[in-house]
């Protein structure tokens, strides 16, 4: 049995991925990292702490 290395699992995705499901993955990736660069805004970081609060979640 030889090892799963990450070598192996990109040299698999290369060959198994469609173009389309690239560039689905990669769209998906910004917009969650735009997604998080928008929650730092203070305004919307408040409005997430405020709601884990009305949720009953502890945070401090």
């Amino acid at each position: 049995m030889t090892a799963n290395t990450v070598h192996d699992r990109l040299a698999l995705a290369r060959t198994t991925l469609t173009p389309t499901q690239v560039i689905s993955v990669l769209l998906a990736v910004a917009a969650l990292g735009f997604t998080l660069v928008l929650l730092q805004d203070p305004t919307a970081h408040e409005a997430m702490h405020n709601f884990r609060h009305a949720a009953g979640v502890v945070c401090h």
